[in-house]
């Protein structure tokens, strides 16, 4: 069972880090499946995952219901909504498939939008 979770914990990962550079693919949930799956076999990739530099501090903010930064936020519904646009009017000539391309950003904007924006962390400057 614990190779079995750290086997589905590591696609989960890759699929999450291939859905940073594939819009219609999730990350974030996939991330946090890893998460899942490493935090009931393997403390050392649980760790890991969490302290990735890249993105652990993203499943770490959102695992403690943190929320994410209001720059997060605007980059990811402008590359959302970048594709979107892009796939409905290049990819596909159906009707049929832009309308629900549209519905599909709808709930993520959504969704993006109810998660807490977090204030600014970097340190002020006092000089």
């Amino acid at each position: 069972m614990q190779l079995t979770l750290i086997v589905c914990g590591t696609i989960c990962t890759a699929l999450g880090v291939t859905g940073i550079f594939v819009p219609l693919l999730p990350t974030t949930p996939f991330l946090l499946l890893a998460a899942a799956c490493y935090g009931r076999s393997s403390e050392r990739f649980y760790n890991w995952l969490l302290n990735n530099r890249v993105f652990g501090h993203y499943v770490r903010d959102y695992l403690e219901r943190r929320g994410i930064s209001l720059r997060v936020k605007v980059i990811t519904l402008v590359l959302l909504w970048t594709t979107i646009i892009l796939s409905a009017i290049f990819a596909t000539d159906e009707l049929w498939l832009r309308i629900l391309l549209v519905c599909i950003a709808v709930g993520v904007t959504i969704h993006i939008l109810w998660i807490r924006t977090l204030k600014d962390q970097s340190p002020v400057n006092t000089d």
